[in-house]
């Protein structure tokens, strides 16, 4: 917990408050007594040192009161219930018996209610009084409903967070069950072969197993790690499709301790795989570029497409995941384009760190 955040209670009351909401309090009325000083110094000459500080005392005390009295039970009984009649008169009630009590008081101590500066014209001082008060309460409320709109606002943000963090997981845990389903798919159709190339197909898959279970529950991994995963992606998708098809993953750059969501570009190559050459026996070709500088990473996946396309299959979440992931982790940092033409499919993807 935060230190400003430690529970308070209040005096006379079995009520707790955070340690900022009454270091707030506290510097508001500060200010209100250092205002009293300043306005009312001319009393010394008046009066006594000791009368002028028991005046100021008195009112500042009277304020707080009312104040208060306002805060914790007007408004939320009344005000914040749309009460409003009762809620203004019991206000205007509250102001007139401050007057009444800090005029009393002021006739006791100087013999004439202290108005503005030097003068003592009682319904001038009295209307000086009034309007004053009601300033001072007025300025209250507003720093009490300030706090409540700065206290709204945080928890609406924290719960911003946590929810795009939920909705980030549950995006992320579709991912991987549609990712395996593919993998284990083809290691299947190698081992219904018998193919040697089944133990390095196991080999890679173990490495991307333990980037997926270990890595990418992270918010952030490395850059270098993601583009390995799909590097060895690549290479099953290769070794699977043998060599009728042309499958190329060209990298420019080097990562540079730059870090990016995890499983954010394999859908991109997962889509080629799927929607092209997956429907291919021949003939088939996928391109792919990344491009990497110190502030940005670029993802281009170019891939031609069959001359009878199927009806669509049973699936099709990755990009679409893709696409949420994309407004919920990099909102204003990423473009994301599609280009179709009759005989292949692009899709470019460019993410901004910073």
């Amino acid at each position: 917990m935060d230190f400003l955040d430690r529970p308070l209670k209040l005096p006379l009351s079995n009520r707790t408050v955070p340690l900022k909401y009454a270091l707030v309090h506290a510097a508001y009325w500060i200010l209100i007594t250092g205002f009293f000083l300043y306005e009312k110094r001319y009393l010394i000459y008046k009066a006594s040192l000791s009368y002028f500080t028991v005046c100021v005392v008195m009112r500042v005390s009277l304020l707080i009161v009312i104040a208060y009295l306002n805060l914790h039970y007007f408004l939320p009984r009344y005000l914040l219930k749309k009460r409003y009649g009762r809620y203004f008169s019991l206000v205007l009630l509250s102001i007139l018996g401050y007057l009444l009590a800090q005029s009393l008081f002021d006739y006791y101590l100087y013999g004439y209610v202290i108005g503005p500066m030097r003068n003592s014209d009682l319904w001038e001082s009295l209307s000086y009084n009034f309007f004053s008060t009601l300033w001072y309460l007025g300025l209250m409320v507003a720093l009490k409903l300030s706090i409540d709109w700065y206290e709204q606002q945080r928890i609406l943000q924290k719960i911003t967070v946590e929810k795009l963090q939920a909705e980030v997981n549950f995006l992320r845990s579709q991912v991987n069950p549609h990712f395996l389903f593919n993998i284990l798919n083809n290691l299947y159709a190698l081992t219904l072969k018998k193919s040697d190339l089944a133990p390095d197909v196991v080999l890679k898959l173990s490495e991307m197993m333990e980037y997926m279970l270990y890595d990418s529950d992270d918010v952030r991994v490395p850059l270098e790690k993601e583009i390995r995963y799909l590097q060895n992606y690549i290479e099953l998708e290769k070794i699977r499709c043998g060599d009728h098809s042309d499958i190329a993953l060209e990298i420019n750059g080097k990562p540079n301790g730059q870090e990016i969501a995890p499983l954010l570009l394999l859908p991109l190559i997962e889509n080629a795989f799927k929607h092209g050459i997956g429907r291919q026996a021949r003939e088939a070709w996928l391109h792919g570029r990344i491009n990497l500088d110190a502030s940005a990473v670029e993802l281009t996946v170019e891939n031609n497409k069959p001359a009878l396309q199927p009806p669509e299959a049973k699936g099709g979440i990755g990009l679409a995941n893709l696409r949420k992931r994309l407004e919920l982790l990099y909102p204003g940092r990423h473009t994301f384009q599609t280009e179709e033409k009759p005989d292949r499919y692009k899709v470019s993807l460019s993410i901004l760190f910073s």
